[in-house]
């Protein structure tokens, strides 16, 4: 099996190796190398330990040397290059105490996690399988190296990582790791909140979000995000609807782009629903301000996770409102959408409207038709209102502070207030947006107030 490695990276096996010491890519780059993908960065394992490294080459970054790590850069590209090592003892579930640097490539690819990451390659030897790893990517397999409870007890995360890998990759994961997975899925609790993000947003994202099913199955959502338990196990005898509130959601990541913003927002878009929910005296359930509960509660997820403030703001912003309904989006109903968009913002609408349309496409057949059409006649108005470059936010209007204060209109607040008053005329009116129009409103809201 021929492997092509970047120049760069080559050029750094090859030095290491005219020194004496061994030199292999390893890792993730060659199994996507091996499934026909482009691997996201080149890592390379070798017998030499940091300091040789170091002494090989001009330019190189101290990245984590009691681990191993040294950073090679050339031409600004980064190639991380690790001394063999084997872990010492694990107590937290996260880091081994100390390592121990080896001769032995055997031994440091025994302490990866799964067979599909255990295989190392160079140009001269070709490739290092020595746990099954083709064999399990034929197979189309997740499966731990070795012992799968003593590969979770080193690093509980990589629980997650096998449910985010089998969504990737749309795998299976192997029977003995799943159950180990179900045994020691408590032990995520030990894993920072930061690197349980980075795994969630990667299954989210991936091909086959629905793996999160998964995640939820073994128990492992239950540690990170309970919230998402409950909504597996609320109902909906709505009309509207025919799966649970979970089932509802993983239908509707599934259906969106594979958009960050877009995926964390169908993943949260109900959150709420199981503390909002209702039975009337016919039997039908309602989930009455489940939107804006949603919002407040998945702010609290999203900060939990560490999440940046501006993902968390455009998510709870969608969220909030993606049970608007646009009944009448053309002629008089313009000025709804405007007031939308003023609402969610210019850039952040279309987004709306791609998570209203997973949403129905999650829902039941009934009133889908209704629901479709009202959202493209939407889709119809927020292009039109753009082309017609109505106004939509206070910069929009033909009309500033500056001029209001020219006018002799002095007092700060009463200025704010004036030009939020004009633009809500505007959002209903566009054609007011004009300057002579704007003064005569703005002077006579002024005399009302005073």
């Amino acid at each position: 099996m021929h492997i092509s490695i970047p120049k760069h990276a080559s050029d750094i096996i090859k030095t290491l190796s005219s020194h004496g010491y061994e030199a292999f890519v390893v890792g993730g780059c060659v199994r996507d190398s091996i499934l026909g993908k482009e691997p996201a960065d080149w890592d390379i394992t070798t017998s030499a330990l940091p300091e040789q490294v170091k002494a090989l080459f001009p330019r190189t970054i101290d990245t984590g040397l009691k681990h191993g790590t040294v950073t090679i850069m050339m031409d600004k590209i980064g190639y991380e290059v690790t001394t063999y090592r084997i872990d010492g003892t694990y107590e937290d579930h996260r880091r081994p105490n100390d390592v121990t640097f080896t001769s032995s490539l055997r031994e440091d690819l025994m302490r990866r996690d799964f067979t599909i990451n255990a295989m190392a390659y160079n140009e001269e030897k070709g490739l290092v399988d020595l746990f099954g790893g083709i064999q399990d990517l034929n197979d189309r397999i997740i499966r731990c190296v070795g012992n799968p409870t003593e590969r979770f007890d080193e690093d509980a995360l990589r629980m997650f990582r096998a449910v985010r890998f089998a969504g990737q990759l749309n795998f299976n994961i192997e029977k003995e790791t799943l159950a180990a997975i179900e045994a020691q899925h408590a032990f995520l609790k030990d894993v920072s909140a930061e690197r349980i993000q980075i795994e969630l947003l990667k299954l989210l994202i991936s091909r086959h979000p629905e793996m999160i099913r998964a995640a939820y199955e073994t128990g492992l959502t239950s540690v990170f995000l309970p919230e998402f338990d409950r909504m597996m196990e609320t109902p909906q005898n709505n009309p509207h609807h025919i799966y649970s509130v979970g089932d509802h959601t993983i239908h509707a990541v599934e259906t969106i782009a594979p958009n960050p913003i877009l995926r964390l927002t169908m993943l949260f878009h109900d959150i709420a629903k199981p503390e909002t929910r209702s039975t009337d005296e016919n039997g039908i359930d309602h989930f009455y301000n489940h939107n804006e509960a949603g919002a407040v509660l998945s702010k609290t997820i999203l900060r939990r996770l560490k999440f940046d403030n501006q993902t968390t703001q455009m998510v709870t912003t969608l969220i909030a409102h993606h049970d608007i309904r646009f009944n009448d989006a053309l002629g008089t109903g313009r000025k709804h959408v405007r007031r939308v968009i003023h609402s969610v913002g210019e850039n952040l609408f279309p987004y709306l409207l791609d998570v209203m349309e997973a949403d129905i496409s999650a829902q039941s057949d009934f009133m889908r038709l209704k629901k479709l059409t009202a959202l493209k006649e939407t889709r119809q108005a927020y292009h039109e209102i753009l082309a017609a470059n109505d106004c939509l936010t206070l910069k929009d209007l033909k009309i500033n502070g500056n001029q209001l204060k020219a006018l002799g209109i002095s007092e700060g607040k009463i200025i704010g207030a004036i030009l939020n008053a004009l633009l809500s005329q505007v959002l209903n009116n566009p054609e007011l947006n004009d300057y002579e129009k704007l003064k005569e409103l703005a002077l006579k809201i002024y005399q009302e107030v005073q």
